[in-house]
């Protein structure tokens, strides 16, 4: 599009993708640029690192999401720095890209707390590679103790850490242990999988910590029922390669799953802008830098303090209606209009615990139980992008609902064995 203005968006995440497509087919020319081909439905990660899905069921590639948009191009690449200063942004591989505005999305990363040491012996979750790596784990944890002659050695491999009580760590725990459980109890004949410990671990004093209480206790009550471990306030203060110390207890396990904390990209770092703790850009009230209103950084990596006396949590609708919202602050830019303050409207917050069971708070509703279980399996078939991958998770949930089945458990990579 000759002499539109050159738009750039960071990320292919859903604050990219909702920037993108609020973008397409208006007068500019825009540039949507990841390091990888594909978007990840993030919310669904775990459902691969429990063998209930394939990467493929909740990845489509970004080129074909944004396929109808002529104005909006595509790049495969990754942004080793956003220069505010020349409006433009360097590439990993020298090349650079020139811009008018941009609209930083580039997510969030794992958070070890000054302990990444930690990162081998407990993975986290935020991408498909990481979902397989700990796929991988878990399955091979089974099949090495179904080997393993020595008692204690056995136990260590048949333990489960994860550590975490947020969404993700909840879901995780709850699915591990329906398939601990259910799913793979008569295949094994030397171990009985039902022994199989699964501690989740918050260092704070609740699980879902924000949720309402009643949800959290409820959630609560679900983990235990299907032996979860639930332990709070209790600090992890070491890891190794053959478990976690918890406080000072030291817990052998084969098996850690990091679902603890998350920090900005580092990315965002070289900008030059002020951080928060998390490493996030603390931005404007309509989500622009300081000093650079044709910047604009949105979801993980936005500190926006404008809205309450706390960053607005990193979920999914934060990102998406950042995005949203800042790209509408470039055509009102572009247009000689002055900007308007973000405002974050909460839609509600869900989780999984188990199989019927889940907690979701809509504020002026909350529900339990297999209610919000269902809601819950909806809302996120109706939020994937693309009628195959709604299409195949439907029938890969009813399968494993059905027959408490789980159609992907294949242990593939050759990552590092413990």
């Amino acid at each position: 599009m000759p002499n539109a203005p050159r738009v750039v968006i960071v990320g292919g995440g859903f604050g990219g993708l909702s920037a993108a497509r609020a973008l397409g087919g208006e007068p500019v020319d825009v540039t949507l640029v990841d390091r990888r081909n594909h978007h990840v439905f993030q919310p669904l990660l775990y459902q691969v690192a429990t063998a209930t899905l394939s990467p493929g069921d909740i990845a489509s590639p970004i080129r074909w999401i944004l396929r109808r948009y002529r104005n909006v191009r595509v790049l495969m690449a990754d942004v080793a720095k956003v220069d505010v200063a020349g409006r433009t942004l360097d590439l990993a591989d020298g090349g650079s890209l020139p811009y008018d505005y941009a609209i930083v999305a580039p997510g969030a990363s794992h958070a070890y707390f000054g302990h990444d040491e930690w990162a081998p012996m407990a993975p986290g979750l935020k991408s498909l590679d990481d979902a397989l790596e700990i796929r991988r784990r878990m399955l091979t944890a089974f099949e090495r103790a179904e080997r393993e002659e020595d008692h204690d050695a056995r136990d260590r491999l048949l333990t489960f850490v994860i550590v975490g009580g947020g969404p993700t760590g909840v879901e995780l725990a709850g699915t591990l242990a329906e398939m601990a459980r259910r799913t793979i109890r008569e295949e094994f004949r030397n171990i009985v999988t039902s022994r199989t410990r699964i501690v989740l671990v918050d260092a704070g004093p609740t699980v879902l910590a924000a949720f309402p209480e009643p949800l959290r206790d409820v959630a609560r009550t679900s983990l235990q029922r299907v032996g979860v471990e639930v332990v709070e306030r209790t600090q992890v203060t070491a890891i190794d390669a053959g478990g976690v110390r918890l406080g000072d207890h030291y817990l052998p396990a084969a098996t850690i799953v990091w679902a603890a904390g998350v920090a900005a990209s580092p990315l965002v770092a070289t900008m030059g802008m002020p951080l928060d703790r998390a490493g996030r850009v603390i931005v404007e009230p309509d989500l622009s830098i300081p000093g650079h209103p044709e910047v604009f950084v949105v979801g993980d990596a936005a500190a926006y303090l404008h809205q309450g006396d706390r960053p607005l949590p990193g979920v999914a609708q934060v990102a998406m209606q950042g995005a949203s919202h800042a790209a509408a602050m470039i055509l009102r830019r572009i247009a000689g209009q002055p900007t308007a303050p973000f405002r974050y409207r909460n839609y509600g917050s869900m989780a999984i615990v188990g199989r019927g069971s889940a907690v979701a708070d809509f504020g002026w509703l909350r529900l339990t139980g297999f209610a919000a279980w269902v809601g819950w399996l909806f809302l996120h078939i109706a939020q994937l992008i693309g009628f195959r991958n709604r299409a195949s998770v439907f029938v890969q949930w009813a399968a494993a609902y059905m027959t408490r089945q789980r159609s992907v458990r294949l242990i593939t990579g050759s990552g590092t064995r413990r």
